[in-house]
């Protein structure tokens, strides 16, 4: 996951400005003349990697009876359930659902667990473990890589940042260029944030790509 962040910043020259402290907070106020300011735009971008990932392991069973096919399918499904406690998966990253139907003269169940996780090495241990140990009676889905709510905060944060860093680097060699000294920032503001998965831009380079081909 990529965030871009472009920001919006307006500073003085030192030299016109002075810093009054009232009930609202600061309030720059111009001292000789007319205010001179810098008005810059930064941008930047951040990216991080994943940092959790959702995996489906599911079995089902067909019998003759409803007590036959349940036994059948709790067998396995508590053996995943004991595997994930004992890798130290918690219960709250770990959902259970089963689905009990009739086709005919026979019963059908099937049951999944999903579960969600942090540790990619630990789910690939599981994930070895499981499909040694229960072979074709578990299917194990493809697991599903995404960003948690912590880690897109940090990731826009940063973005935000870095785009404030380069603008005031970008006002400051302006200012020399001038002859003049930069002062505090007037106004910093958040013009626009994007978001995006490197797949997706990966996918709209290869189109980019056939087009101009």
């Amino acid at each position: 996951m990529k965030s871009q962040s472009r920001v919006f910043a307006a500073l003085p020259t030192a030299e016109f400005t002075e810093i009054k402290e009232n009930q609202q907070g600061l309030e720059p106020k111009a001292v000789t003349g007319q205010v001179r300011e810098v008005q810059v735009t930064g941008a930047a971008e951040a990216s991080c990697p994943a940092d959790r990932a959702s995996m489906r392991f599911s079995v089902t069973s067909s019998k003759e009876s409803a007590g036959e096919v349940t036994v059948s399918v709790t067998r396995r499904l508590d053996y995943i359930l004991q595997a994930l406690r004992q890798h130290g998966i918690r219960g709250e990253d770990t959902s259970v659902r089963k689905f009990l139907q009739r086709n005919a003269d026979t019963y059908c169940m099937d049951a999944e667990v999903v579960v969600v996780f942090s540790n990619f090495e630990k789910m690939e241990q599981i994930r070895s473990v499981l499909l040694e140990k229960l072979d074709k009676s578990v299917f194990v889905g493809t697991p599903l890589f995404y960003h948690s709510p912590e880690c897109l905060g940090q990731i826009r944060q940063r973005a935000c940042v870095s785009a404030v860093e380069n603008a005031q680097q970008k006002a400051s060699k302006i200012s020399q260029v001038l002859g003049q000294s930069l002062g505090p920032p007037l106004l910093v503001r958040e013009k626009e944030t994007r978001e995006w998965k490197v797949e997706e831009e990966e996918e709209q380079t290869r189109a980019a790509h056939r087009l101009g081909g």
